[in-house]
């Protein structure tokens, strides 16, 4: 393919990423009126609209949706391939986007990377907490952490810590005026403190095990957030019971804040796992990131 045809391509995928000509004349430094006429040519040659083009926004018509399917991930090899090479001459650095929940941010990514950003100052991390199972290629994230079962079988999964143990814990004045719950069904007389996802706006059902018995229980209550900190918060204010990761409440419960309750339910699970594409080329600031959040115990 000719390289003149290379570029064309390289500017519809800039435009459709951006839905703006402005936008995406700036980044690749051309006027937006030779930017606009590059995507005319691409679209006469090709013999179909490629974008959809209103006075406020742009958007890629079916056929420019399957041409990015295809083209977008290209590029994105080819910069990654790049930036890979030159990083054999120059120190690591680049921005390595990952998504994961915020207990694993706060229990496993900021205390295992504080090391390696104090080492690297170039290498730049962006964490963003994201509770659905997010399309981590769609979304343009380099990497995202979830339990070990959650992982989609095409990916690359690198165990970055322990096995976990869900807890349900209640605050103490929040037992004075209700019993403790022996088995999972009782919950459906407490007041339970619920977490939304995202993905399909559910509320999360509590999971629960013993032996080979498996239950997940729809809890309710007065209380909905969408981060398991805000759970905690509540559960501390006695305000309800909730179901939370067991290294969140561990200290809280041995300092008498919180009580723990149906503990013989909550058995381990496969611990956080970093997952990426099988496909993506490595960057060294990305070997490194991954290296340094490896699981050795």
């Amino acid at each position: 393919m000719q390289r003149g045809r290379l570029d064309d391509l390289a500017a519809f995928v800039a435009v459709a990423h951006a839905r703006s000509f402005t936008k995406a004349a700036a980044k690749l430094g051309v006027s937006q009126s030779a930017l606009s006429q590059t995507i005319r040519d691409l679209e006469a040659r090709l013999g179909v609209r490629l974008l959809t083009r209103t006075t406020r926004s742009v958007s890629p018509t079916e056929a420019g949706e399957r041409l990015l399917r295809v083209v977008a991930p290209r590029f994105e090899e080819i910069d990654a391939a790049l930036k890979a090479v030159s990083e054999l001459r120059e120190k690591p650095a680049g921005t390595i986007r990952i998504t994961a929940t915020e207990n694993a941010i706060d229990s496993i990514l900021v205390p295992k990377l504080a090391k390696l950003l104090r080492e690297y100052p170039d290498i730049h991390v962006e964490m963003i907490v994201n509770y659905g199972l997010t399309d981590i290629v769609a979304e343009r994230y380099d990497a995202g952490v979830r339990s070990g079962e959650q992982v989609a079988k095409d990916m690359i999964a690198v165990r970055i810590g322990p096995d976990l143990r869900m807890a349900v814990v209640g605050a103490p004045s929040y037992f004075r005026k209700q019993s403790e719950p022996k088995t999972p069904q009782d919950l459906i007389g407490h007041n339970c403190i619920n977490l939304r996802l995202p993905t399909h706006g559910n509320v999360y059902a509590w999971e629960f095990a013993r032996g080979s018995r498996e239950l997940r229980v729809r809890v309710e209550g007065q209380l909905t957030f969408n981060a398991t900190g805000h759970l905690l918060n509540a559960a501390l204010a006695g305000l309800g019971l909730a179901y939370v990761p067991e290294g969140m409440v561990q200290e809280h419960v041995a300092k008498g804040r919180l009580r723990r309750v149906l503990a013989d339910w909550c058995p381990p699970y496969s611990g956080y796992h970093l997952f990426y594409p099988s496909r993506r080329q490595s960057s060294a600031a990305f070997t490194l990131v991954v290296d340094a959040l490896r699981h050795r115990g």
